[in-house]
């Protein structure tokens, strides 16, 4: 089955997020959502800018979910955990695009990961978004 390509756009103004972004251009109201499932308030002028890097951050689903079957977006912050035949430890950091290959990768304060290899050798679990739990991050940049 392909990953459709979905993104969600955090909204500076409201300190929201909104969800299936690319589809507000063809609904007026109803499809697209605040991260507490309620419809958004329809702005023509607010889904035409989402390129706007003033007010929104745009953020693209990686294709991945966690343990727990969240999608795992670009700027969450996950915490890698290891499986029993791993002796490694837990690792926290942002999900971002790769700078070393053309997939997504987690950065911790020193390393960048890969985060194709979910579920072989480690789960993520999203503890928070750099955008509402930046504390999380203290001590790992």
């Amino acid at each position: 089955m392909a990953t459709m390509i979905k993104f969600r756009a955090w909204d500076k103004r409201s300190e929201i997020y909104l969800y299936n972004v690319q589809d507000a251009y063809d609904t007026l109201s109803g499809f697209v959502k605040y991260d507490d499932g309620e419809d958004a308030d329809y702005d023509e002028s607010c889904f035409g800018d989402f390129l706007d890097n003033e007010r929104y951050d745009v953020e693209q689903f990686t294709g991945l979910k966690d343990v727990n079957g969240k999608e795992i977006y670009e700027g969450d912050i996950i915490v890698s955990k290891p499986n029993e035949l791993t002796f490694e430890p837990l690792k926290i950091g942002v999900v971002k695009r790769s700078k070393i290959n053309a997939g997504w990768s987690y950065r911790t304060a020193t390393d960048e990961y890969n985060i194709w290899t979910s579920g072989k050798y480690r789960t993520y679990e999203i503890i928070g978004n750099v955008h509402a739990n930046p504390e999380l991050l203290e001590g790992h940049k």
